[in-house]
């Protein structure tokens, strides 16, 4: 068999999956990628993680787990994999070392950052716990190794309002997220001393927006992230985090729906949902689309870009989040 045949032999049942939302003229780019990237990492017993803001090429081509952050950790970390490739954001690659410190954790692109990460740093934490003495930090799982190590518990968007009142305290740090932080105290009567940070993807959305697509589609569902301006989730029929966001999708089943969010997102809930017609007038993450099959194949190659956490950052850092993965979502 040539090597073109072996391609789409071995790709052919992925493209007709996600025809819908890759042309095929696109996919002749992507398959040779694929097909390259599927069968290396079964020689080094790899697994590749993708998270839901990836393209579909990546998402249902080449990952072995595709979720949000935290659960991508969480589970890459019970696999017996010897190396992960986060197809993700830096601080995301560093949560899976965090849960994983024996494996290799390797990131296709390291200036794939993120805005609202690196908003705050450690010593910023360290000059609020000064500021406010005694008051206990919970940082969002969207927040560096640094950040982690100077946080009390982290909390993911869908457990925030949860980590926040297991605390049993009158107030809370709540970092870095401005927006999520709002959607919290509004959840709560703990006090929340919040952050400037802001997501650029989430943070771009406007309540007027969200109105028109309302106007030019009657009856359409529009699903919010948390990290959204607060009239935008007012404006909105659900709130929650991505895979809230997937679930009420998956489970709903509406004719038309917007996700405000990142827009690969609603690219991949697409694929799983044939018969809902996506609204899309969403944002794409600049850092995520760093992300490419073509890098995601040369780091695997080379086994390049490996991240490393100092020892004593990580197990300060890693306790954050084992916390908040006693109290669950």
């Amino acid at each position: 068999m040539d090597i073109a045949n072996e391609i789409k032999k071995n790709t052919n049942e992925i493209f007709e999956k996600i025809s819908r939302v890759i042309p095929e003229i696109e996919w002749n780019f992507h398959a040779p990628f694929i097909h390259k990237i599927n069968k290396l990492k079964k020689e080094k017993n790899a697994i590749i993680l993708a998270h839901n803001y990836q393209t579909p090429e990546i998402y249902h081509g080449i990952a072995d787990l595709a979720a949000d952050s935290l659960a991508l950790a969480v589970e890459a970390s019970k696999t017996k994999a010897d190396i992960i490739v986060m197809c993700g954001v830096h601080f995301m690659a560093e949560t899976a070392k965090l849960m994983s410190p024996q494996k290799k954790i390797l990131l296709p692109d390291m200036m794939a950052g993120c805005s609202l990460s690196s908003s705050i740093t450690g010593k910023e934490v360290r000059l609020l716990k000064e500021k406010y003495p005694g008051v206990p930090v919970v940082s969002y799982v969207n927040t560096s190794a640094d950040v982690k190590a100077e946080t009390d518990v982290c909390c993911t968007s869908a457990n925030a309002v949860k980590v926040v009142e297991s605390l049993g305290v009158k107030k809370v740090i709540f970092l870095p997220d401005e927006y999520l932080a709002k959607y919290v105290a509004s959840q709560t009567k703990v006090e929340i001393i919040s952050w400037k940070g802001t997501c650029i993807v989430h943070e771009k959305f406007t309540a007027n927006e969200i109105n028109e697509v309302k106007k030019n589609n009657p009856g359409i569902k529009i699903i919010a992230h948390p990290e959204c301006p607060p009239d935008v989730i007012k404006a909105s029929d659900f709130t929650g985090s991505t895979t809230g966001m997937i679930n009420y999708v998956n489970k709903n089943q509406p004719k038309k729906v917007m996700m405000v969010t990142e827009c690969s997102m609603s690219d991949n809930v697409e694929v799983e949902n044939p018969n809902v017609q996506f609204i899309k007038p969403c944002n794409l993450c600049p850092h995520m689309k760093k992300i490419t099959l073509p890098k995601i194949l040369e780091c695997l190659e080379k086994e390049s870009n490996e991240i490393i956490i100092p020892n004593n950052q990580m197990l300060k850092a890693r306790n954050s989040v084992e916390r908040m993965i006693k109290i669950g979502r």
